[in-house]
């Protein structure tokens, strides 16, 4: 039976006590929590730009922080879930999550919602990643 591990990560901070962790991973898959654009300080204020492409360059370096202290790298991310605030403004997420990805890039999903946990927030991203995946395919 696999265990549950928490996969911490300083380019990450994790949320306040028991609310929720960021990435937990089972066997060989790591569950990463909806990330956004707020400052990776810690410190819970400011966002990391004012536009849906610096939030998502932001977000996708926090996942890229995740996956690899879990083991891993960008390539084992499988599935990919975001959250906008407004749908016309997709490929500036579009155009960050490429500076991530090649080749196959994750499955994914898009979904516009009316607001995010902060209003300055307008991006919010969660993974998955099947750790060591990648290099089955090479």
């Amino acid at each position: 039976m696999s265990q549950i591990r928490r996969v911490t990560a300083s380019g990450a901070p994790e949320p306040p006590e028991k609310r929720w962790s960021n990435c937990l991973v089972v066997g060989d898959i790591a569950y990463i929590s909806g990330q956004t654009g707020r400052a990776a300080d810690g410190g819970g204020t400011g966002v990391n730009g004012p536009n849906d492409y610096l939030q998502s360059l932001a977000i996708f370096t926090k996942i890229k922080a995740l996956v690899e202290a879990a083991g891993g790298n960008m390539a084992d991310i499988v599935k990919l879930t975001v959250f906008v605030t407004d749908i016309r403004r997709r490929e500036q997420v579009w155009q960050a999550r490429s500076e991530f990805f090649e080749g196959d890039f994750p499955s994914s999903s898009l979904v516009e919602v009316s607001k995010l946990a902060d209003p300055a927030v307008t991006v919010e991203i969660e993974a998955i990643a099947h750790i060591g995946c990648s290099r089955t395919l090479q």
